[in-house]
């Protein structure tokens, strides 16, 4: 996209953005008092506050608006439509997401994959890749904490935190459920009860969920193939089977103990993302020519892939009057397989430079991980001038995984059984942090916090590839172990002109910890690794609650630099292989608007515009080739490497943005209901996002990226008296659009985003 057009389509979203701001006013200004916005309550400083009075860039999402979003099968990547300077993607199915905040993230697909993205569930961080997967159900809320954290959550990261809060157990009897029935048999169920079992002593809350898809793409290759993939097949994948449950005990036996304990368990089955080869035709991004229910795959027996999950914790909280005392103890446990068909395609239905040429199916099997965190924190009570924390938290994660990768040339067809390799990783950490806060004047406050981190990591080839002799020719290394250590801090500011108006200022330091990219052993190749990196992040913003809360509009400045940024690109097979940048910088904007002009009508919106550049004269990527043809258009200058699997082709990428780094992202969303004379509502509700230009690789190319993505929801129902339910028709991704969401370079592969689902939901509460 042209700078020219760029900045219209900034002055665009700016002024639909503040027209709507502008309207939400004039209306608010003639309504009554009544029917304000619900406060937000936030804990993104580990204490219960006003989203309005923390001086830190919080997106948040109700449990019922994530619900809705998700009625139609979706998992956590929703999101993404969601909150301002969030993307999301996949392109290892559902138990792989991918996440970025501000442009930020990692498209590293490798199971040992390191993300500047953590995610926190019930307080507990979630670092393995598989682990952040876990479905997210009988949700209360979600906060999206931009910019680096460290002083206070988890383990260190560099881009920011997204923390999910499920519903509690509670004295009092409580219940809520979910269901909805759509397109391709998609069925979802999200439910939770719970109650006393001693009064003001023991409750209990199980939450469950339950999701299905049937298999709608079809298996049209009518070729032999070596690993014995069926095909033809109708309907062979694109289903899943989801199924969750988790079991929470609250005990409190006295006013200064609490201690609750968390139990849960996943069990999940369904199909890998499919790449469809072919789909980009060079000197184009558009995919309208590529059918989405139709494939021919010759390899990985149609993408399946399946996990297991269990985990537990126990936090337990004791207040001594002036001080708390907080503990949390977490063990996560998982093993599972995703296999794929990686090129997307018969390598016989492709030749290139006159060669049929392509990589088969590729597994990655975890064979065994856990993950085991220890937390313990000492607060500060009370609403006194100062408040404070201090801890400590110490991370163990380990697993064994192999890897599988059969390199399908046609001359070599014949499957070999020793082309794989096992790895275990070793990831250990520990850290100390403290933050503290202190109100110099009535109204303005000083916020500081700071984090000391010792990041581990270690990867053994425990077994290498061989060929189908079963002789090994890897000569790289088999052990590789890296350390960093680090300060990490943070600064703010936040003046409050009055209860309605608050401005506020931040700055940070972030680190990520080194990463270790072992999976290249699959094709002799040596590990390649990525040192540190560090961030520095400068933000300010206001914060607004007008016309007696009937408004509440939020907007943010930032920029950003890393140092020594972790970049992946690909080696001569296509595989991953990790590099440390110079650096990569970034500015941009947020802006979150809800308003209740009337009391009947709710409207919300939100856009981000975002910059980000990599910054290296010297840094290189590796380009799209095959049989040494570059089969797409590359837009940047590039160098030519003479190698013994032949010509590598390198492109300039200094000044090109980060991959998954949309340029703008802006949604909205409005809920009309009419009042009837038994006391329920009639509502109709609607929401959308737009995505601007969005680079997937590290290079330019007319290929691979997105621009003016789009995709809309429609919920048209009934609520009863009181809302004790709700039942409804709905629609997402209500036109069908068929959006380009990743890509598979050498194969000119795309991955699309879910197709239209059309069903009925039905909703209700104790």
């Amino acid at each position: 996209m042209s700078k020219t057009c760029y900045g219209r389509s900034v002055l665009l979203l700016t002024s639909a953005f503040g027209a709507l701001s502008i309207a939400g006013i004039a209306h608010a200004q003639e309504a009554a008092t009544d029917g304000a916005l619900d406060e937000i309550v936030v804990t993104a400083e580990r204490r219960s506050e006003n989203l309005q009075n923390v001086p830190v860039s919080v997106g948040v999402v109700q449990g019922d608006q994530l619900r809705g979003l998700q009625s139609g099968g979706g998992d956590i990547l929703e999101l993404a439509a969601r909150v301002p300077g969030l993307y999301a993607e996949t392109t290892t199915g559902r138990i792989f997401p991918r996440f970025y905040i501000r442009g930020l993230g990692n498209i590293d697909f490798y199971l040992g994959a390191s993300q500047p993205v953590s995610i926190i569930q019930d307080d507990v961080v979630l670092e393995h890749v598989v682990l952040k997967s876990n479905p997210v159900f009988d949700v209360n809320q979600v906060e999206v904490l931009r910019g680096p954290q460290g002083s206070l959550f988890g383990r260190n990261t560099t881009a920011g935190i997204i923390k999910f809060d499920t519903v509690r157990p509670s004295m009092d009897w409580q219940g809520r459920a979910s269901a909805s029935y759509g397109s391709y048999n998609t069925v979802t169920f999200d439910g939770g009860i719970g109650g006393p079992i001693v009064a003001d002593k023991l409750a209990f809350r199980v939450s469950a969920l339950y999701q299905h898809r049937d298999d709608w793409v079809d298996n049209v290759y009518t070729g032999a193939s070596a690993d014995g993939t069926v095909s033809p097949k109708k309907d062979a994948m694109g289903g899943f089977n989801e199924k969750d449950v988790r079991v929470q005990l609250l005990l409190t036996p006295n006013d200064t103990l609490s201690m609750l304990t968390s139990f849960h368990y996943r069990d999940y089955d369904g199909t890998s993302t499919i790449f469809h080869r072919g789909a980009l035709v060079k000197g184009s991004n558009s995919v309208a020519a590529e059918p989405r229910t139709k494939i021919a795959l010759d390899e990985a027996h149609n993408n399946p892939q399946a996990y297991k999950t269990y985990g537990a914790s126990e936090n337990i909280a004791l207040d001594f009057g002036p001080v708390t005392l907080t503990s949390i103890t977490a063990y996560e446990t998982t093993k599972g397989y995703s296999r794929g068909d990686t090129d997307g395609g018969a390598a016989a239905n492709f030749p290139v430079a006159g060669v049929p040429n392509g990589f088969g199916q590729s597994q990655g099997n975890v064979r065994d991980l856990d993950q085991l965190t220890q937390e313990v924190r000492l607060a500060s009570n009370g609403d006194h001038a100062l408040k404070w924390q201090v801890g400590g938290m110490v991370f163990d994660s380990r697993d064994v995984t192999d890897f599988y990768q059969r390199a399908y040339f046609l001359t070599t067809a014949a499957r070999n059984p020793n082309n794989w390799v096992r790895l275990r990783n070793v990831n250990t950490s520990w850290a100390v942090f403290g933050q503290a806060s202190y109100e110099i004047v009535p109204g303005l406050t000083l916020t500081a916090g700071g984090r000391y981190t010792e990041d581990e990591k270690s990867t053994r080839l425990v077994r290498a590839a061989a060929n189908a002799a079963g002789v090994s020719t890897y000569a790289g290394r088999r052990y590789v172990k890296l350390k960093g250590d680090e300060p990490s801090w943070d600064v703010s500011l936040l003046y409050a002109f009055s209860p309605e108006v608050s401005l506020y200022a931040r700055v940070a330091r972030g680190f990520r910890g080194p990463t270790i990219q072992g999976r290249s052993a699959v094709f002799n190749s040596d590990f390649t690794t990525a040192d540190s990196e560090t961030i520095m992040s400068y933000e300010g913003g206001i914060k607004t609650s007008l016309l007696n809360n009937r408004v509440r509009f939020n907007l943010t400045g930032f920029a950003w630099k890393v140092k020594d940024i972790q970049l992946n690109g690909n080696d001569v097979n296509g595989n991953g292989v990790l590099f440390n940048a110079r650096a990569a910088k970034a500015y941009g904007m947020e802006a979150d608007l809800e308003a209740r002009p009337f009391e009947n009508l709710t409207l919300s919106a939100g856009v981000s515009l975002l910059h980000t550049e990599i910054d290296d004269p010297n840094a290189e990527a590796q380009v799209c080739a095959l049989n040494g043809v570059v089969v797409c258009t590359v837009e940047n200058p590039l160098r030519t490497v003479a190698t013994a699997f032949g010509p590598v082709y390198l492109a300039r990428i200094d000044g090109n943005p980060l991959p998954n780094a949309p340029k703008y992202t802006a949604n909205i969303a409005a809920r009309y209901d009419v009042p009837l004379g038994n006391g329920g509502k009639a509502f109709v509700a609607t929401d959308w996002n737009i995505q601007g230009y969005t680079n997937f690789v590290l290079y330019r190319t007319k290929e691979f990226h997105s621009k003016g993505d789009f995709e809309g929801g429609l919920k048209i129902g009934y609520t009863a008296p009181g809302g004790r339910y709700e039942i409804a028709a709905f629609a997402r991704n209500i036109t069908n659009e068929k959006n380009l969401k990743g890509v598979i370079e050498n194969y000119m592969a795309a991955v699309f985003n879910e197709p239209r689902i059309i069903g009925v939901s039905l909703s209700g509460k104790l």
